[in-house]
């Protein structure tokens, strides 16, 4: 009986008590996050960092040392679940940086509800429990008033805080240079983790602006420019109309589901231009803004932050800046409100003449946070035909939003019947989101004919980003995905996007094999409008004229990742622990992805940081909300 009491005496000691039930939710975000959990993984890494935190609470709190535990319980736990929630949409660890998004977090509360398992809310179980029992309970006055006489020895609690400090340093130190951010979670732990990139998160001093050359970029990309590039101002003075559309992934054009026609019209736009399947993301964590900020400027997206909140102030060598020059109106269109992504700096800073938002389209037929497609492509093709009757061309940007994520699109917007196997699940409620999409589309390729506005435009047409997270799909998910796809849904499928160029006078019908990705959008505009971009910095190329590609991918994939020939190459703790997928269907991942090509992919990295970093500030730019 004497031991039994000893056990409970020793149990109810906020030090151990909440030592044990951090280190089961330890356990819990561990689980979804990192593969094959080891066992001693959270008690070897996480304890370590709670015990500095405890060791520090026993030293320095009195009266109130049970509160201070509760409240270092409940911010180790908001950190857990944070970090399971962010991973299951971007596939990588959350980090303070994250806090820049907490206004579009509530903007798209919808996706954020979607990826919330209820067995991941348990976590917050003990909380409430503790918090009603602290409250409410005679015998929690008792015990507060117990473990407020009990205090640990200043040689016991020494002895405890310098073994985990020990500890701490065995996990940080050794992963620290780790370029998979995964990985170096995983051997540090997540809170050394967070609390590493918190206080070592500084950029490198950039390379100097007279070291960043046009030519050295193209030389680190293999590019060699031809004397007479084909198809240079084959559109030349046209309208330029960019359509970016949310979440398209480029397995949905030609996709047949039991005989039924998904995206009738990309279907049909795939034989009336130019089409280039084997084309991917370059956005990462701003998703939709930064694949507008990377199409419109041909630079890549910053490593830690949304390119808008990095970027959004400077003065940004960009495509509308460009046609500006050669005499073109630029506007874009977008359903929501211009502060969401802080696109009230991203487009004066891109040089956009005017934008039309939230303001403009108004909230009748509203889908998620904006208006229908139906609306954005009726509104805006009554615009650009204002702007065609001037004497100059206009190059208008087009954002849908439509198919955002969680799909869940309201009936009276059902274009079609989805087999019963389908409902009730993410990848069912894509498809007809993006079938639903595809009917938008088809209304504004008439648009744009019944207004006079097709034979003098050339058509841009790509996927923002991806829509189906690998990490947010269930066991009935994967299995309909491999249905469509043939195989298992993997790292290589994610960030694969269509891109169509329709109207440009090159030869039609013609698919484009060659590797692209957004960041080559504007390199290729630009040759068709035969825009010279002699002076002007630029990380893409122009895929009419350039066979092999190397492109670079962030934040979705962890940094180092690349793809190029037929592979995607991912690292481990460095390049020689990386892991290569396959591109194509049914292929096999060749170990084509050198240390050269990946070390040049990095210097890339630093390249194109550096450029932006070192633009001037605007004068007009607002302090961002």
């Amino acid at each position: 009986m004497e031991s039994i009491k000893n056990w409970r005496s020793l149990l109810t000691q906020p030090f151990v008590l909440f030592t044990l039930i951090l280190l089961v939710k330890g356990y819990i975000a561990w689980g979804p996050i990192f593969e094959d959990t080891p066992l001693w993984g959270p008690l070897l890494t996480e304890i370590p960092f709670l015990w500095i935190i405890f060791c520090l609470l026993e030293w320095l709190a009195t009266k109130r040392k049970l509160l201070w535990y509760m409240v270092t319980n409940l911010f180790v736990t908001a950190l857990f679940f944070t970090a399971i929630i962010y991973f299951k949409y971007y596939g990588n660890l959350v980090t303070y940086h994250a806090l820049d998004q907490g206004r579009q977090a509530v903007e798209v509360s919808d996706s954020v509800f979607s990826l919330m398992s209820p067995q991941y809310l348990l976590i917050f179980t003990d909380i409430i429990v503790l918090s009603v029992w602290f409250f409410m309970s005679k015998k929690a006055r008792t015990w507060r008033k117990t473990i407020v006489q009990h205090r640990m020895s200043r040689r016991a609690w020494g002895s405890v805080l310098i073994v985990s400090l020990v500890l701490c340093t065995m996990n940080v130190w050794p992963n620290r240079a780790s370029m998979n951010e995964v990985v170096k979670a995983e051997k540090m732990g997540i809170l050394n983790y967070e609390a590493y990139t918190l206080l070592t998160d500084r950029e490198d001093d950039p390379v100097p602006l007279d070291e960043i050359s046009q030519e050295r970029i193209d030389k680190l990309k293999g590019v060699t420019t031809p004397e007479n590039p084909v198809y240079y101002g084959s559109a030349k003075g046209k309208n330029l109309i960019i359509l970016q559309m949310e979440s398209l992934q480029n397995f949905m054009v030609g996709l047949k589901i039991d005989g039924q026609e998904i995206t009738p019209n990309l279907n049909k736009l795939t034989g009336q231009g130019l089409y280039f399947p084997n084309f991917y993301q370059s956005a990462g964590q701003g998703n939709t803004s930064d694949a507008e900020f990377t199409v419109n400027t041909s630079f890549y997206i910053p490593p830690r932050k949304a390119a808008v909140i990095a970027y959004g102030e400077k003065e940004l060598p960009s495509l509308p800046k460009l046609l500006e020059a050669q005499g073109y109106q630029t506007a874009t269109f977008h359903t929501n409100d211009v502060t969401f992504w802080n696109r009230n700096q991203l487009y004066p800073a891109l040089g956009f003449d005017k934008y039309y938002d939230k303001e403009f389209f108004g909230t009748d037929d509203t889908l998620f946070f904006g208006a229908s497609d139906e609306v954005l492509y009726d509104k805006t093709t009554d615009e650009l035909q204002k702007m065609d009757a001037s004497d100059q061309p206009f190059y208008a940007q087009i954002v849908s939003m439509s198919a955002h994520h969680p799909f869940t699109i309201p009936e009276d917007k059902y274009k079609m019947t989805l087999p019963e196997r389908y409902e009730d699940t993410l990848v069912g409620d894509y498809i007809r989101a993006q079938n639903y999409a595809d009917y938008c589309l088809g209304l504004l390729i008439d648009e744009l004919k019944e207004k006079g506005l097709w034979e003098d435009s050339m058509l841009m047409l790509y996927g923002d980003h991806l829509g189906l997270p690998l990490h947010s799909m269930d066991e009935r998910d994967l299995e309909l995905a491999k249905e469509i796809f043939g195989h298992d849904y993997t790292y290589s499928d994610m960030p694969n996007i269509p891109f169509m160029i329709l109207g440009s006078g090159a030869k039609a019908d013609n698919v484009q094999t060659q590797l692209g990705a957004q960041v080559d959008i504007l390199p290729t505009a630009a040759n068709l409008l035969g825009v010279s971009l002699e002076n002007h910095i630029h990380f893409g190329q122009d895929l009419l004229n350039q066979g092999e590609n190397m492109i670079p991918e962030r934040y979705y994939w962890p940094s180092g990742s690349l793809i190029t020939g037929d592979t995607l190459f991912i690292p481990g703790t460095a390049y020689e622990d990386g892991t290569y997928y396959p591109l194509k269907k049914g292929g096999t991942a060749s170990s084509g992805v050198t240390e050269d090509q990946y070390n040049r992919m990095l210097e890339l990295f630093g390249l194109s940081s550096s450029y932006v970093r070192q633009l001037p500030d605007r004068p007009e730019a607002e302090t961002a909300e």
